[in-house]
């Protein structure tokens, strides 16, 4: 069973520590992408340009109302007009952020055939555990990484059979990160809620609130890469979600699509990078952006992301705009859908596309 499902899927660490020079044809990417993939390492020390925003949150519990709304006002600012920034005094603490990096890297540094106890079956339709992206397109495209993809929340939705076993506190650093990241997504949504003109709880309510909204955690483990020049480790996409909170081991590789030109993020210590999703987009009418992302790879240093995708229910909530910010003036910029039927339209655009992949209207 293990040996079948490490050969049906190549694990791209097992392929970076082979020794090869030159990467297999599948993990090259498409001409009109390559001339804008560049050295990772380079492309952060960039200081002109526009830059992520990063938006302090301690000020969003102040007495003081001005100080409140200003704080507010930022955040508002950075989802209208970029759709992802880093977030610095989030409230969860330094040392859990630290220890949840150090479990997850813990399991990554386990010998492959450990890790394939793990593995997922995503051809019966079960991602969760360990897995490397299925070619999903006609070309066979593949990513530069392998990822550990689990639901961490609510607590009576989990499936602890899959979770890591080593080290032995990961069950219990990551839940507790997944409770405390349960309550920054009720924070943020509550701004946002208040920044389209509704009342605080609206968005939270709309996605699902505390009963059905689903935190599903992603760790990407991206390996050196020896032509990093030619590959991705995350495609060109935007964010399915309705928030997307992701930690990192400080090694840059996320890159924004900005007014038409890739922005790489800083590496900002202590912070949380958030992304508004679609589904967010979607319920504020284009109002808050779902920004197309991708992830570079480099040659000196492996790259870890744990991204956290905050979820509505599949099928029982429809997504449209809210009718109290859609006018004659502003009509729906999106036709109602489940969250599942949005999924399978944008895979179904990207078949149809085989330029970079577009957002679904």
């Amino acid at each position: 069973m293990m040996v079948t499902s490490s050969f049906v899927v190549p694990r791209v660490e097992s392929l970076a520590s082979s020794g090869i020079q030159s990467i297999p044809k599948e993990y090259i990417r498409p001409q009109e992408e390559l001339s804008s993939i560049r050295d990772v390492f380079e492309e952060e020390k960039k200081v002109e340009g526009p830059q992520v925003p990063t938006i302090d949150l301690k000020e969003m519990e102040s007495e003081d109302k001005v100080v409140r709304e200003k704080c507010r006002e930022e955040l508002v600012k950075a989802a209208t007009e970029w759709g992802v920034m880093h977030l610095v005094n989030h409230g969860i603490p330094d040392d859990l952020i630290d220890r949840v990096k150090k479990a997850g890297q813990a399991f990554f540094d386990l010998p492959i055939e450990e890790k394939e106890k793990h593995a997922n079956d995503q051809a019966s339709g079960n991602v969760q555990g360990y897995g490397s992206k299925l070619a999903n397109n006609a070309s066979g495209q593949l990513e530069w990484e392998d990822y550990f993809f689990h639901l961490i929340f609510p607590e009576d939705k989990r499936d602890f059979s899959i979770w890591p076993k080593t080290p032995s506190d990961y069950t219990e650093v990551t839940s507790e990160y997944a409770r405390q990241l349960r309550s920054l997504a009720t924070k943020i949504l509550s701004v946002l809620s208040l920044g389209l003109g509704l009342e605080e709880g609206r968005l939270e309510k709309e996605v699902g609130g505390l009963e059905e909204l689903l935190l599903q955690m992603k760790i990407n483990y991206y390996p050196k890469c020896p032509q990093p020049d030619l590959a991705l480790g995350v495609e060109a996409h935007s964010d399915v979600s309705a928030l997307t909170f992701i930690l990192h081991n400080m090694v840059p590789g996320l890159q924004l699509l900005y007014e038409g030109k890739w922005i790489t993020a800083k590496c900002v210590p202590n912070s949380i990078i958030m992304h508004i999703g679609d589904t967010v987009e979607i319920l504020s009418n284009g109002k808050y952006k779902s920004i197309i992302h991708r992830g570079l790879v480099n040659k000196e240093k492996v790259r870890i992301s744990w991204a956290v995708f905050c979820e509505p229910p599949k099928a029982k909530i429809i997504l449209k705009p809210l009718a109290e910010i859609v006018t004659e003036a502003e009509p729906p910029l999106f036709p109602p859908r489940t969250f599942s039927q949005h999924i399978e339209h944008k895979l179904f655009r990207k078949t149809q596309d085989s330029l970079l992949p577009r957002k679904a209207n």
